[in-house]
Order: structure tokens, then C-alpha cells, then sequence
């Protein structure tokens, strides 16, 4: 799946961050074939496990006794039955553990899709143990759920709930004919539970873990384009302590990278920030991360796209042709602006996963209609309130609240400033105001949904008077 070929996949102990370069120091340990050290893994889970805000890790702070794993075992036997010994036209596609098959169980009838570790492939039994302990310990609705694994003899498959609508990589790229593009609205909502996601996985995990691999492929869609995270095989737990990064090679694929864990090797929740922002780009623009097939200069995603924040007139190029200019320019604005924050090269200039989440849950929530060009309930009142007769202008925030600003982008681009644009996207955006304006879209959108909710209240209680 395009992972680097100059790194080796048999990194140092993926759930011992903490001691950084000492583990290089350490024999490796292998896994026996029926996963005899899945014991020891949660022994280490539980370890690192701090008493401070977050919460723990479920199953480690439930008091998951060691060697439980909150997954079925299954034999080799049971998943050729489910799959058809295998069959072709069973096969769901490939990635860089192996071959991934719809199957359906014999015992229970449930659909899933099994995924058999290629012997020669890029990852391995590290792989495998880290997966199946981060999905046995790790639960929420944008994760895909792990049902069990098998470890017969030197077979190594896990089993995935079946997410009908495959990858966003299938929505997003080399669509044949027939195969409709997402709508604005689709997109958004994907970003948005895609971030939640991450948010579990950086705010709600404890210790934090790091996804490493994130990227438009290993987001799976289930029905109503619902996504979740899946592949965990090079997910690490995140620093504890006084720590401010965790040391390990460079793992990944090319183009989602944050480019300061690609030269340095310290890992932080900022790259997962920053693929995050380049698979955003990608829904926005429809273009993959990485395109040897674009013109020179256009074939990394982010490299094309940087230029192009500094000059609002230019915003409406990097909107997917396939939209056929169904999208709303103010939310393009704001999305591009996220966007913008996630890819900063300094990694102390990216917001944290949760003011993205903030952000977009905002934009996904305000429906855009393509038939009256513009978004449905609460947005088309806050435009009608609040546009400026010029239109187009950065208005300063009413409510004084931090130093952020809000944005009236609807109307004329012509009297749009692009150096007004530039000092708003430019590469060293102030984090603050950054943070500031994604939290206000936000609470402002909270503050609207709350005044309507107690004047529908008000009024019931008016009529039964």
C-alpha cells in the first residue's frame, strides 16, 4: 500500500514507547502461534496506564485479567469455511498485511471480512499482536470492531465486522463511470467521524495511542457512509509522563507523513494531525495524497495545494471537479481553513484532534442544499443575520470571545482581500487564533442549536397555558 521500503518492519516493541532508543537494546520477542504473549502485552497496557485525567484504556481499567482478550479465537478450519476455502470471488481486495475476504460464519451467520497475514508481506507477528490487542482494548463507534482472531500453527488471520461500502479510497479515487461521486454533504460527514476516531484514540485512551497509518485506504464505510478507523498495525502508544514524543522508526505511507516524524523519527498525536489534514485535502479535492500520474509540480497533494490557501480567488480550484460546483463556498472557506491548520509543517502549529472535531462537526452539521445553493436551517438564518453588504468580509467576533474571528465568506470574491486571505492561511498561522476560530464555530453552532431548543420549549409551554 505504497509503505516506505527503506524502513523495516520489525520495529522496536510496539507497546513499550517509553523507553525510546533502549529497546533496540532488548532482544526481540517473538509470538508463539497461539498468541502466548498477548498476556504480557496487557501486563504493559496496564503498566503504563497513568492516574491522570483521561481514561483508561477499557478493559485495563475494568480490570481485564491478564491473557483475557476481549476476542473469539477462531481455528483455520472455521474462517476457509466462512470464506469458501478462499475463494476468488470472495476476495474484498489487498493491503500491506494480506488478503482481506468476505466470509460468512457458520456458527453464528454473521457477514464478516477476513484478513489472512501474507507470510512474505510488510508487517508481521508484531503487526498482528498490536492489532489484536489495540481493537480488543480499544471500543467506539468510529474504530471497526474486532470479533476474533486465529493463530493456528503459522496461519495468522483476524476477523472485522463487514463494512458494506468498502474504503474511502474506493469513493474517492479512479471511480468508474457509473460509480457516483460522494456529494459535499458526504464528505463532511466522513471527516467528522473520521476525527472523532482520532479523538477517541489521542483524548479518551489512556495511555494515548497513535494511529501512524492514517490514510484515505483504512477508512472503512459502513452503511450511511458511516466511517471507521481499521488497520492498527503500527499504532503505538503515545508518551507518558514528562514525555513529549515517542522514538521509532519511520513507518507509514508516503504523502500522509507529517514531515518532522519522517526526518526525525519522533512521533507525536501531531502526525496523526497532519495525515489527517492530507486525507481532509483529499475530500475536499478529490486528488490522492500522492498522483505520479498529475504534471510536475502537481503530484504531491500538499506541496500543489500550499500555494494556493495564500489567494481566496484561487479556493474554488481546489474543490473537487467531480462536485460539478455543488458545495457551498463559505463551508468550502472554512473547511480549507482546517485543512490549512492540520498541514502546517510545524508541528506545534497544528490544533489538537479535538478543536478539529469541534470544527467539522460544525460543518457537517449544516446541510448544504445544491438546489437553493446554500445551506439548510441554522446556516441560512446566520447568513441572512450577519452577511455585509460588500459581502466577502472577515467580520471581527461579537461575542469578544478569545482571539478569534468569525468569517462571512458568502458573496463577492472580487473585494476579497488575498492579503486578508494570506494573513488568515498563511504556512505560520498563530496557533491561538487558529484553535480560537475552530472552537467558535463550534460553540456558536452549540449556542444556536440551544436557543432554538428552549424557544420550541418556551412555546409549548405558551400553548398549554
Amino acid at each position: 500500500m505504497g509503505c516506505f521500503p527503506c524502513f523495516d518492519s520489525r520495529e522496536e516493541e510496539e507497546l513499550n514507547p517509553v523507553q525510546d532508543h533502549d529497546d533496540a537494546k532488548q532482544s526481540q520477542p517473538t509470538v508463539s502461534p497461539h498468541i502466548s504473549r498477548l498476556s504480557s502485552g496487557v501486563e504493559r497496557l496496564r503498566s503504563r496506564s497513568n492516574g491522570g485525567s483521561k481514561r483508561e484504556i477499557p478493559g485495563v481499567r475494568d480490570g481485564l485479567p491478564a491473557g483475557q482478550i476481549a476476542a473469539q479465537t477462531f481455528t483455520f478450519r472455521e474462517l476457509a469455511a466462512a470464506t469458501k476455502n478462499f475463494r476468488p470471488e470472495c476476495f474484498l481486495g489487498e493491503g500491506g498485511f494480506g488478503r482481506v475476504y468476505k466470509g460468512r460464519l457458520e456458527s453464528t451467520g454473521q457477514v464478516v471480512a477476513v484478513k489472512q497475514l501474507d507470510r512474505n508481506g510488510l508487517q508481521g507477528n508484531r503487526e498482528f499482536l498490536v492489532e489484536v490487542l489495540m481493537l480488543s482494548l480499544l471500543h467506539h463507534s468510529n474504530l471497526v470492531s474486532l470479533i476474533g482472531y486465529c493463530a493456528d500453527g503459522d496461519q495468522r488471520l483476524l476477523v472485522y465486522e463487514f463494512m458494506a461500502l468498502g474504503s474511502l479510497e474506493d469513493h474517492l479515487h479512479d471511480l468508474p463511470p457509473d460509480k457516483e461521486p460522494l456529494d459535499w454533504n458526504t464528505r463532511m460527514k466522513i471527516a467528522a467521524g473520521a476525527a472523532k476516531g482520532l479523538e477517541y484514540l489521542h483524548d479518551k485512551a489512556n495511555p494515548p495511542v497513535i494511529y501512524r497509518d492514517f490514510k484515505s485506504s483504512n477508512i472503512l464505510l459502513d452503511e450511511g457512509f458511516q466511517p471507521k478507523l481499521s488497520d492498527f498495525g503500527l499504532a503505538k502508544l503515545g508518551p507518558v509522563g514528562d514525555k513529549s514524543h515517542v522514538s521509532t522508526r519511520v513507518m507509514g505511507t508516503y504523502g500522509y507523513c507529517a514531515p518532522e516524524y519522517a526526518m526525525t523519527g519522533q512521533l507525536t498525536v501531531k502526525s496523526d494531525v497532519y495525515s489527517f489534514g492530507v486525507v481532509f485535502l483529499e475530500l475536499i479535492t478529490g486528488r490522492k495524497a500522492i498522483d505520479s500520474t498529475k504534471p510536475h509540480g502537481e503530484q504531491n497533494l500538499v506541496a500543489w495545494a500550499r500555494p494556493l490557501f495564500n489567494d481566496r480567488r484561487k479556493f474554488s480550484k481546489l474543490a473537487d471537479p467531480r462536485l460539478e460546483g455543488h458545495y457551498p463556498m463559505r463551508g468550502l472557506y472554512q473547511a480549507l481553513a482546517v485543512a490549512s491548520m492540520c498541514i502546517q509543517e510545524q508541528a506545534a502549529t497544528r490544533p489538537l484532534i479535538g478543536d478539529v472535531v469541534t470544527a467539522l462537526s460544525y460543518l457537517a452539521n449544516q446541510s448544504y442544499d445544491p438546489n437553493s445553493h446554500g445551506y439548510k436551517g441554522l446556516g441560512d438564518r446566520d447568513e441572512k443575520r450577519n452577511r455585509d453588504e460588500r459581502g466577502g468580509r472577515i467580520l471581527k467576533n461579537e461575542e469578544g470571545r478569545g482571539s478569534g474571528r468569525r468569517w462571512e465568506l458568502e458573496g463577492s470574491e472580487k473585494e476579497d482581500s488575498p492579503r486578508e486571505t494570506a494573513r488568515m492561511l498563511n504556512r505560520d498561522l498563530d496557533r491561538e487564533r487558529a484553535v480560537a476560530e475552530a472552537k467558535m464555530w463550534g460553540e456558536n453552532w452549540r449556542e444556536k442549536r440551544r436557543q432554538s431548543a428552549q424557544g420550541s420549549f418556551d412555546g409549548s409551554n405558551g400553548s398549554s397555558r
